[in-house]
């Protein structure tokens, strides 16, 4: 018996259905492995999965909100990030980090967090390229696509500061419980 075409089917449309992490422009969830819903990410304009430059808003393990670069940039993407943020420049630095992405970015007084719900749009690029292109990012959906990753990232409560449970009596007038 020689192979059937049944299976060669059946393994090509499997290769076929393997899972992408395709970069687009634009915001959504991450498609990094293991991102889940758990982090949202705005990619420049016209990237690809060979060149791209994007930035992630996280909820991180501790649910403090980390901000990542992502970028296929030679040479890593430690180091200084110029930023042009609804024409508000800024460097930022970048710092190596155990998230799924290149380097998490240090936003210490919550500007880039703040820019990035509320602007429209931010150019990028590392400061050892200063001859190089500004990547471009519309922040276009990104206040719903940010708030959606980060609606688990809610302050915790501890159970010192908890509510006790309540020792208001239910009965009605009439007799009745609620």
């Amino acid at each position: 018996m020689g192979s059937h075409p049944t299976k060669a089917l059946i393994a090509a449309s499997l290769l076929a259905a393997a899972p992408t992490h395709a970069l687009e422009p634009g915001w959504g969830y991450s498609p990094l492995p293991g991102e889940g819903d758990r982090a949202s990410m705005g990619c420049a304009r016209g990237s690809t999965d060979e060149d791209y430059s994007c930035l992630a808003v996280r909820c991180e393990d501790d649910f403090s909100i980390g901000i990542h670069i992502h970028s296929s940039r030679p040479g890593g993407t430690e180091g200084m990030w110029e930023m042009t943020l609804d024409r508000e420049a800024r460097q930022l630095e970048a710092v190596s980090d155990l998230a799924p992405y290149d380097a998490r970015l240090v936003d210490a007084d919550g500007w880039l967090l703040d820019g990035l719900r509320h602007g429209t749009f931010v150019y990028l690029r590392h400061h050892a390229d200063p001859t190089g292109e500004f990547a471009f990012i519309d922040l276009g959906g990104s206040f719903r696509a940010i708030n959606e990753a980060l609606y688990w990232c809610a302050p915790r409560v501890a159970p010192a500061e908890q509510n006790e449970l309540s020792d208001v009596d239910t009965t009605t007038q009439q007799g009745e419980t609620r």
